[in-house]
């Protein structure tokens, strides 16, 4: 592991966090003195119940008295809060001023608009009143067919404020993609729009809208908002749906009432529906956001996402703790490779989110944005979606600003947070993330359900943590839930991810444990391939599996898009090996390297390394992956015909 930071906060950085007046708080309560994070986190993992009950105190939740914190630490089936009622709506319009902007609003033309803190509660006042006209009711499903703009907020804190459920799409999906999901709810409400602009031109959804609608029969009204100027018949528009000032009222419920439902990707069926709680979600975005991002009302958060990905909930946290959000509906890249970084600049944003992905793709474009563009209000830079290699964080330091910390974060639907990542009083090490987040149990497990250190393990929760799904939809006696997280290690969440905790504490994660490359006993993760491999100018992007043969063997490819106009010829295979034995092992070396002319992908961006892993061991394409869920599906015929090419090769 990497023996030096990257980025140590200051007795300044350490003394103004928020976590500090927190450990400062909770001292007294847990009769101990914080000296540092490594002992709050010992401590909020070893008194779970006085942890979160310290948090809602913290963050004074508007509620009732909420009885003891948690009831029953079973898992899966931990209850919480038992005697709390409360509404996340309620969280968000606390102790936020009128006229400072809730939301930015930006746009690929340049022109951006803001969202007062009062027009945000207008707005969702006069639409929670059209949802209840409509006769949606605590338990209704509403749903969203959307970009990432502002109305995509509104509709979500509306349908929440009646204790209704929310679930949405980004319009990047197609129409059955998004029946696959959002028709499993039988959703009373569709709020959708005609479409966007994206990469400089617009994309029109009418035809969607109206497949979506035709495939929803459950649905009495559809909200429509204008963005192309393209009117849909048989419509709300949103301007009357949004029309008028009402007092916003909230409907309190259970802590472990249903807030929304979130998709997985999926890879067998239709994706699975995770439902999470109010108070669950107010709890751990509270704490994610205040704490580990340290977001305040001073702040400006931007994280490139969509309505479609886990992100865009976390995102929408930011008004939990009255920041400033933004919505950007346009790409990341037009009309210049870094047009995040022109983006940041525009809208001086504080925290910029990121993927691995786009910061090679900068790096590739030869992108210096600490003199590109002014990011003298950045503070810090977050990370999600894959592992950023070692390469990418020194490419931030270098090329974004020394005193700019890199937040990684890994987490995930299932939680709709993360499990470790940033803490603005700990140290940034590239290539890991810093620490376990507060309140969470984490440790690696070896094979036999022991703790290991600094080697790989499995991500495993010993605890439970109050973002854990309330449920799956359509799984009532929950063995689906069960089956996903608590097969292995019973009574403990076992989550997919190899990681090594090393000597300082932080993490480091390797990829997923069941794509992980396993030759001749010895574990690899596909992360330190790509380290390797994608730093090379000819290549694109890569993809490696390990996949068992039938006679015993096990082979290991590597797939790589090159850059137009590259051959992949002796040469480069070699200086590819090279790099993987110099930076990884030999034992990380493939034993073939494939042209491919793409690389397969989830919606929210995690390459398919377990379907194509699959694919090449025989299972049939149609059985290993729901198409829907890819971002490119045409590619898995190619890949299954490679496949298929392997397998009579060897007979």
């Amino acid at each position: 592991m990497t023996a030096q930071p990257q980025w140590t906060p200051s007795d300044e950085d350490i003394r103004k966090a928020r976590i500090t007046a927190f450990a400062e708080f909770v001292g007294p309560r847990a009769g101990e003195s914080f000296g540092d994070y490594a002992s709050l986190w010992e401590w909020s993992v070893a008194h779970i119940d006085e942890f979160w009950t310290a948090l809602w105190d913290y963050f004074d939740i508007l509620s009732p008295d909420p009885g003891p914190a948690l009831e029953s630490a079973v898992m899966p089936g931990a209850k919480w809060f038992p005697d709390a009622r409360l509404n996340y709506v309620d969280q968000v319009f606390r102790n936020v001023t009128a006229d400072s902007p809730a939301i930015v609003y930006a746009q690929e033309d340049g022109d951006d608009v803001e969202v007062s803190w009062a027009q945000l509660q207008r707005q969702t006042a006069a639409l929670a009143r059209t949802l209840a006209e409509l006769g949606v009711v605590a338990g209704d499903r509403v749903v969203g067919y959307l970009p990432n703009i502002p109305e995509a907020v509104v509709a979500f804190l509306a349908t929440a404020s009646l204790g209704a459920i929310w679930s949405a799409c980004g319009q990047d999906y197609s129409a059955p993609a998004a029946l696959d999901r959002l028709g499993q709810l039988d959703p009373k409400v569709l709020v959708t729009a005609d479409g966007y602009r994206f990469n400089g031109k617009q994309q029109h959804r009418t035809d969607a809208v109206e497949q979506l609608r035709t495939g929803l029969s459950s649905l009495v009204a559809t909200v429509l908002v204008s963005r192309l100027g393209e009117p849909v018949d048989g419509t709300v528009a949103w301007e009357s749906a949004t029309d008028g000032d009402y007092e916003l009222t909230t409907v309190p419920v259970p802590f472990d009432h249903p807030l929304w439902v979130v998709f997985s990707s999926g890879t067998t069926g239709l994706p699975k529906g995770i439902m999470h709680g109010h108070g669950g979600v107010v709890l751990e975005h509270l704490k994610s956001i205040a704490f580990h991002m340290d977001l305040s009302a001073k702040d400006r958060f931007f994280w490139y996402t969509s309505p479609s990905w886990m992100m865009w909930n976390f995102e929408v946290a930011g008004l939990l703790v009255g920041s400033t959000i933004v919505c950007y509906d346009g790409s990341p890249t037009y009309p210049t490779p870094d047009a995040l970084w022109q983006l940041a600049s525009r809208l001086k944003a504080t925290v910029l989110g990121t993927s691995p992905g786009y910061v090679l793709a900068c790096s590739k474009a030869g992108a210096v944005p600490r003199t590109d563009h002014d990011l003298s209000a950045l503070r810090t830079v977050g990370i999600t979606g894959s592992t950023l290699p070692t390469s990418s964080s020194m490419w931030l330091r270098d090329n974004v600003g020394e005193q700019v910390p890199v937040a990684s974060i890994s987490g995930g639907t299932d939680v709709v947070s993360a499990f470790m990542g940033a803490v603005p009083t700990v140290p940034v090490w590239p290539g890991e993330l810093s620490a376990p987040y507060l309140g969470v149990a984490l440790d690696a497990y070896d094979e036999e359900g022991l703790p290991v250190r600094g080697e790989v393990g499995e991500l495993v929760i010993t605890k439970p943590m109050p973002s854990m799904p309330v449920r799956f939809w359509n799984d009532p006696d929950g063995h689906r839930y069960h089956d996903a997280y608590f097969d292995t290690y019973p009574g403990v969440w076992r989550h997919g991810d190899w990681i090594t905790i090393t000597d300082h504490g932080a993490i480091a994660v390797h990829g997923r444990s069941d794509s992980t490359l396993n030759r001749n006993g010895i574990r690899m993760g596909s992360a330190d391939i790509y380290q390797a491999v994608e730093k090379l100018p000819e290549i694109v992007e890569s993809l490696v599996i390990g996949a068992e043969q039938p006679d015993g063997g096990y082979w290991m490819p590597l797939f790589v898009v090159l850059v137009d106009g590259v051959e992949l010829d002796d040469a480069l295979i070699g200086r590819i090996k090279s790099a993987v034995r110099e930076e990884a092992s030999p034992r990380h070396v493939p034993d073939e390297v494939i042209v491919a002319p793409a690389i397969p992908h989830t919606r929210t961006g995690k390459k398919l390394e377990v379907p194509i892993k699959r694919l090449f061991q025989g299972a049939d394409a149609a059985r290993i992956v729901e198409r829907s869920a890819v971002d490119v599906p045409e590619l898995l015929d190619w890949y299954a015909a490679v496949g298929a090419q392997r397998s009579t090769a060897r007979q």
